[in-house]
C-alpha cells in the first residue's frame, strides 16, 4: 500500500505561510527516503530574513520521494561536518543529513553539506548566492541540488508557476487574476487583475516572458508580457476566435489559433515582423498547438475525425498525422523535454483525466483518478505534471508524477483556480 498523507504537512505549511496556494500531500512512495534537514545555522546579526531548511524540507516532502525527519525529533543541531554524530541519526533511522550555514555580506551566503549516515561520510557539498530578497529561490536551488544528486533527477523547485484564480462576485463580473509563484505556491505576485476572463498563460523559452489571452479589449485578444519590466504587447485583435498562444523552443515563433478567415485554425506569428503563416486549413476545429522540444513539428487537438484527437504537423514535409488512437477523446497535449512523453486530456467512461502517451511505444497510461481533469502542464524536469481539477465543489490545481506514484493538491485559500502553466528552468 502506498505511503498516505491526508492532511497538510505541518513543514508544508510554515513553508506556505505566505502563499495563495496552500499544499496538501495525499500519495507518495511506497519507500520513501529519510532525511534530516536541520535548521540552518544563521550567521549575522538578529535572525535570518529567511528559514532556509524549511524550504528545502517542503521541497523534498512534496516530491514524495523523501520523508523528512520532523525537528521535534532531532537528536542534534549540528551545523559542521564536526558536529556531526551518526549515532544521533542512525537511532532516527535516518538515512541522509543536510546542514548548512547562511549569511549575508551585500548577498546572501549558503554552504551546504549532505551526508550519507549509514556510510557515515559527506557525499555532496554547495553553495548558493544571490539577493537576500531571492532567499527561498536559493532554498530552492539546494533542495535541486540535493534531489538531483539522490536521485539522478535534475530538480525543478527553482521553477516558477502560472495560474488563473477567479473570485466570484454575487450579482456581477468575476474577478480573474494572472497569478506568478515560486513552485510551492509561496510569493504570489498579481500579474492582472481583470473583471473578465483571463486564459492560456503560457511561458516563453527562457522563462522571461509569458503569453496569455485576455478579453479586456471586448473580445479575445493574445497578449505578450514581460516579467521583469511589465511591459506589455497586444499581439492579436482579429475578429473571432484569438487563443491558446504556444512559443516555440527558439522563441521566435509564437503558434496560436485564429478564426479570422472562418475556421478556428493553427497559425505560425514571427513575433519580429509579426508575420502570420497558417499552417492548417480544415473544415474542423484545429486548436490547443504544442511545439515538440526540436521545433520541427507541432501536436494539436482537431475533430476532424469526428470527435477531439491529437495531430502531428511536420513543419518542414507540410504533411499531418494521427497521434492517439486509444479512445473518443484526447485533447490538450503538452510535451516533455525528451520529446517521447506527451501528457493530455483523456476521456475514460465519461470522466475526464490526465493520462500519458509513449509517442514511442504508443502506451498510454492514465494518472489521475478524479474525473474533471483538465489543462495539464509537465515540469521541466519530466517528472511531474500539474493540472486543474475540481474538488470540494472548487477548481483547484493538484499535481501527479509521471508513474503516477506521487499525488498532492495545491488547492486555494479562496476562489477558484485554474489554467496552470509550469515554467521552463529559469536561468540566475
Amino acid at each position: 500500500m502506498k505511503w498516505l498523507v491526508y492532511v497538510v504537512l505541518n513543514v508544508v505549511l510554515v513553508l506556505s505561510a505566505r502563499a495563495e496556494l496552500t499544499i496538501e500531500i495525499t500519495q507518495g512512495v511506497d519507500n520513501p527516503t529519510d532525511i534530516a534537514v536541520v535548521p540552518f545555522a544563521w550567521q549575522g546579526p538578529g535572525s535570518s530574513p529567511e528559514d532556509i531548511a524549511a524550504v528545502i524540507d517542503g521541497d523534498l516532502a512534496r516530491s514524495g520521494q523523501f520523508a523528512p525527519v520532523g525537528r521535534a525529533d532531532m537528536l542534534g543541531r549540528p551545523t559542521t561536518g564536526a558536529e556531526v554524530f551518526y549515532r544521533d541519526w542512525r537511532a532516527l533511522d535516518t538515512e541522509y543529513l543536510l546542514i548548512g550555514r547562511v549569511s549575508v555580506a551585500g548577498q546572501m551566503r549558503i554552504e551546504y553539506e549532505l551526508f550519507d549516515v549509514l556510510r557515515q561520510t559527506s557525499v555532496y557539498s554547495g553553495v548558493e548566492t544571490g539577493p537576500v530578497n531571492e532567499a527561498r529561490m536559493l532554498g530552492h536551488r539546494v533542495a535541486d541540488a540535493v534531489y538531483e544528486k539522490l536521485t539522478g533527477i535534475r530538480g525543478a523547485f527553482a521553477t516558477r508557476l502560472l495560474y488563473v484564480s477567479v473570485t466570484r462576485v454575487r450579482g456581477g463580473n468575476d474577478y480573474s487574476r494572472l497569478t506568478l509563484a515560486d513552485s510551492d505556491g509561496a510569493r504570489p505576485i498579481v500579474l492582472l487583475e481583470s473583471r473578465e476572463p483571463v486564459l492560456a498563460p503560457a511561458w516563453s523559452p527562457d522563462g522571461q516572458e509569458i503569453a496569455y489571452v485576455s478579453f479586456e479589449t471586448s473580445r479575445p485578444a493574445i497578449f505578450r508580457q514581460n516579467l521583469a519590466t511589465g511591459q506589455r504587447e497586444q499581439l492579436t485583435n482579429f475578429k473571432g476566435l484569438n487563443g491558446a498562444p504556444s512559443w516555440s523552443p527558439d522563441g521566435n515563433t509564437m503558434a496560436m489559433v485564429l478564426s479570422k478567415d472562418g475556421n478556428p485554425d493553427i497559425y505560425l506569428m514571427d513575433l519580429a515582423s509579426k508575420r502570420l503563416t497558417r499552417i492548417t486549413r480544415h473544415y474542423a476545429i484545429d486548436t490547443e498547438p504544442a511545439w515538440m522540444p526540436d521545433g520541427k513539428s507541432l501536436l494539436f487537438t482537431s475533430d476532424r475525425g469526428g470527435r477531439p484527437q491529437i495531430y502531428r504537423y511536420n513543419l518542414r514535409s507540410a504533411t499531418t498525422e494521427r497521434v492517439t488512437f486509444e479512445g473518443t477523446y484526447n485533447a490538450r497535449a503538452r510535451v516533455a523535454q525528451d520529446g517521447r512523453n506527451v501528457v493530455i486530456v483523456h476521456q475514460r467512461d465519461g470522466r475526464f483525466h490526465i493520462a500519458l502517451l509513449d509517442l514511442v511505444t504508443n502506451r498510454l497510461q492514465i494518472l489521475t483518478s478524479t474525473e474533471l481533469d483538465e489543462s495539464p502542464s509537465i515540469a521541466p524536469n519530466g517528472s511531474m505534471v500539474l493540472y486543474a481539477t475540481k474538488y470540494a465543489d472548487r477548481g483547484i490545481l493538484a499535481a501527479v508524477s509521471v508513474d503516477g506514484d506521487v499525488k498532492f493538491r495545491l488547492p486555494a485559500r479562496e476562489g477558484d483556480v485554474r489554467e496552470p502553466a509550469w515554467s521552463p528552468y529559469m536561468s540566475r
